[in-house]
């Protein structure tokens, strides 16, 4: 797996856990640290992993901002109605459109195989059409 791919399936494994769990943003990243060393059995796994530390702590870090653009373009849905993973999928890809510099189709075609992975086909769907919007607002 690339790396950046897994950058971005552990920053959304971050993100998640701070969301639901409203965990601070350090500890969470703390935590997902222990879980890839009790996983592993590696007691020295690939750390840190600056890219996702960067995508979870701007994506935190820039938190209003970033929903209200998601909400700006997802009609009908309020964020706080969004399933968490979908959630989390559009605040991360937002941020790294907006904020990291990564072409809009790179982050757009990640996030998508994001929510393939963890979430619903009718979410594959939804996250495209809002992070197109989203895209093309910026633009």
């Amino acid at each position: 797996m690339p790396a950046r791919h897994r950058s971005r399936q552990r920053a959304l494994q971050v993100l998640f856990s701070c969301d639901l769990r409203q965990q601070p943003v350090e500890e969470a990243i703390t935590a997902y640290y222990k879980t890839l060393v009790s996983e592993e059995e590696d007691p020295n796994p690939e750390q840190p992993d600056d890219f996702m530390e960067t995508l979870v702590r701007g994506a935190t870090g820039q938190a209003a901002a970033i929903d209200q653009r998601i909400s700006a373009k997802s009609e009908h849905w309020r964020l706080d109605r969004m399933p968490a993973v979908d959630r989390n999928i559009l605040r991360l890809a937002v941020y790294e459109m907006s904020e990291v510099g990564t072409p809009a189709p790179v982050v757009i075609d990640e996030a998508l195989e994001l929510a393939r992975k963890f979430s619903t086909d009718e979410s594959v769907a939804f996250i495209n059409g809002v992070l197109d919007a989203v895209r093309r607002d910026a633009v």
